[in-house]
């Protein structure tokens, strides 16, 4: 006598298991029973607080099928703690000193235009800088920087370098630039209109740096055209999450922050 199974449910109408992705920082999801949308910020013991485009915080507990993550449900998770391993090398590439205790700060300091650039620089060559006890500062905009080069009063022994955004020939930048004329002092930059394109776009898993049309807020526009919620800060987190060492930044970017260290560094 032929035998049949106990389970006659169509394979169309069983549940599909859902996945379970980590809560890491910059993740974006919506909770659906809210329809708050917003950035993951943190992560604690059974519970998770999004960031919307306003600034605006929730905090949500970690349940199963809590989460939609473009347009699936899905399960939050804590990110797994990594494992302590000692590096052989820094971030930059540099060989990595165990044990090495962060230097006395020098006189000496490296300028950057904003919080995203300082960020970005830390995140690569931190290690780095607190070994030769170079400190980074960020100046929002470098409109008066003849002005703020003036102020630092840059010598042999307190040597100032800037990295300015979007230093093309031309530019607003470029003559703001050239209007500083120190031996101290050392100005270079990339060619990104923001330090965000100077982060490779497959490390952010994107195909390339959207072009925004001139009149609009360029980080706003980027968001739009890739689909991102229109908050700037998360947009960052995420993509700052995205570097991990000197591979994941272009080229231009990287080659002025080591010649600036490298001028800062001079023995007075």
């Amino acid at each position: 006598m032929r035998q049949y199974s106990a389970d006659l449910t169509p394979a169309w109408k069983k549940s599909r298991p859902v996945p379970e992705v980590a809560a890491e920082p910059g993740l974006v999801v919506e909770e659906p029973g809210t329809g708050f949308c917003g950035a993951v910020i943190r992560c604690e013991a059974g519970t998770v607080t999004l960031e919307d485009r306003f600034g605006k915080h929730r905090v949500f507990p970690l349940e199963p099928r809590g989460f939609l993550l473009e347009g699936r449900v899905v399960t939050l998770v804590r990110p797994a703690a990594a494992a302590p391993v000692r590096p052989t090398r820094t971030a930059s590439g540099s060989v990595a000193v165990p044990g090495a205790r962060a230097r006395v700060a020098r006189a000496g300091r490296i300028y950057v235009e904003g919080r995203h650039d300082a960020e970005l620089v830390e995140r690569v060559w931190g290690d780095d800088l607190r070994v030769e006890g170079v400190v980074v500062e960020y100046l929002e905009g470098v409109d008066d920087l003849p002005a703020i080069v003036d102020e630092f009063g840059p010598a042999a022994d307190a040597r100032l370098g800037v990295l300015v955004d979007h230093l093309v020939p031309g530019t607003k930048e470029s003559r703001i630039a050239q209007a500083v004329t120190s031996e101290y002092a050392l100005v270079v930059g990339h060619p990104y209109i923001d330090v965000w394109e100077a982060v490779k776009p497959a490390s952010v898993g994107i195909p390339g740096w959207p072009r925004v049309p001139r009149g609009q807020d360029w980080k706003t526009g980027v968001c739009r055209a890739l689909g991102w919620p229109e908050n700037t800060g998360a947009a960052w987190q995420r993509i700052l999450g995205s570097v991990h060492s000197y591979r994941d930044l272009e080229p231009e970017l990287l080659g002025r922050v080591e010649e600036l260290i490298d001028f800062v560094t001079v023995p007075g």
